[in-house]
């Protein structure tokens, strides 16, 4: 459908790093599941027409029951499971979608996206066809070779941490995912790889914000409860 932007909502990871018996997309933040924060800004954008959560099969009835219907979550139109590795769970949630022109592909446990991110992402996406969400390294990056030597220094100019969301024209997206899908996918860590290694579109940057922290490790929690403490105070 012309116009019509989706977000696809990946919520099925594990969490091993948090030492956590919940999984970390479910742990609460002031009272709210970090889940909860990022489906509250799709929610409340009016460029988001749609949604779909993609979560492990045994939370499919908690996400449903605990998160979509207790907080009012209408646009939410599927939660479906997901798979055994990050980019089954984006195929499930592509295959998932109605028809759309642009999908957004975003980590659950990124909670503090907002509708200005929204729109330098979704305005770059719709200028190339696709974009990813990001902010300029603060600090100098080190590759390093098989034996934990420093092999090389790149340029700290040219260096982004990556953030999601990531956006993409719908079909290119699609046809990027059933090409790669025939080869072997192990080094895959996000959707713009597939859409770098499976088409000649070149990816663009747009700025995200140094808040778009991922949960990951229990220290994140200290620094996300600081980030909403900090929204409160400034009126956000």
């Amino acid at each position: 459908m012309a116009g019509k932007n989706t977000a696809i909502v990946l919520a099925a990871g594990q969490g091993k790093r948090m030492h956590s018996k919940i999984q970390k997309q479910f742990l609460e933040i002031q009272g709210h599941p970090v889940l909860y924060y990022s489906l509250r800004c799709f929610q409340d954008s009016p460029l988001i027409h749609e949604i779909i959560l993609v979560t492990g099969e045994e939370s499919v009835s908690y996400c449903k029951e605990e998160i979509v219907k207790k907080y009012g979550f209408t646009k939410v139109t599927a939660v479906i499971p997901g798979g055994k590795e990050r980019y089954d769970s984006v195929y499930a949630g592509l295959c998932a979608c109605e028809e759309c022109e642009y999908v957004l592909i975003h980590d659950g446990a990124r909670p503090f996206i907002t509708e200005e991110i929204l729109e330098r992402g979704l305005h770059k996406a719709k200028e190339t066809g696709a974009c990813v969400i990001g902010m300029p390294s603060k600090d100098t990056i080190k590759l390093a070779d098989e034996d934990g030597f420093v092999k090389e220094t790149p340029d700290r100019k040219s260096a982004w941490i990556i953030q999601t969301p990531q956006i993409f024209s719908y079909s290119l997206i699609r046809n990027a995912h059933e090409s790669i899908r025939r080869k072997d996918m192990s080094s895959i860590t996000d959707d713009a790889m597939v859409v770098e290694q499976e088409t000649g579109v070149k990816v663009a940057l747009a700025e995200g914000s140094y808040q778009n922290i991922k949960i990951t490790t229990p220290e994140d929690l200290l620094i996300a409860e600081a980030f909403l403490n900090l929204r409160e105070v400034s009126g956000e």
